[in-house]
């Protein structure tokens, strides 16, 4: 059965290296399975360029544009010249059944930490609005103390993926009617 209405949006927050695209690639498969389109958005802090040199869209940007747009039967791509919110972006995948932010720890939509590290172990504490916290082996018992602390929220091993996606699944009512 699919979801309805407004997608199910869920931050996988972490440090730099933690896993959190290798963990949102698995859990995209396993979302499918259940019928869902899954869209993604990622925080980059560092500036990126998706656009190469000598592209028709490239020389157009160059120009002046302010924003390009590029379809295809299969693909469309679209580059702006600003900056969008959180809330913007998940508007604009509105039609999808879970967005899946990587990154972005400090907005306050449902959040899966990662815990990689001990000094990962400071956003349990930090990020709003933590549901679930993804363990590396070496931090489970850590980390259990930490979320046992926390109260309320869900420990998986970050190896887990069938248990995080079931909990995604399960949570997909309150991740859809989450209010800032």
């Amino acid at each position: 059965m699919k979801p309805k209405s407004a997608p199910a949006v869920c931050q996988i927050a972490g440090y730099k290296n933690s896993g959190k695209t290798t963990l949102i690639c698995a859990l995209i498969p396993l979302l499918q399975q259940q019928g869902c389109s899954v869209a993604v958005i990622k925080h980059d802090a560092h500036g990126y360029d998706m656009d190469h040199p000598g592209t028709d869209t490239w020389k157009q940007r160059q120009a002046g544009a302010a924003a390009i747009a590029i379809t295809s039967s299969t693909r469309t791509s679209v580059i702006e010249e600003r900056s969008s919110s959180l809330s913007e972006l998940i508007k604009r995948f509105a039609g999808y059944d879970y967005v899946l932010v990587e990154g972005f720890k400090t907005e306050a939509y449902p959040k899966i930490v990662l815990i990689r590290h001990e000094s990962d172990l400071e956003l349990l504490q930090e990020a709003v609005n933590v549901k679930a916290a993804a363990v590396w082996e070496p931090m489970n018992d850590a980390a259990g103390r930490q979320a046992a602390q926390s109260g309320g929220i869900s420990r998986f091993d970050i190896n887990d993926t069938a248990g995080i996606a079931g909990f995604l699944w399960q949570q997909r009512t309150n991740f859809q009617n989450f209010n800032i």
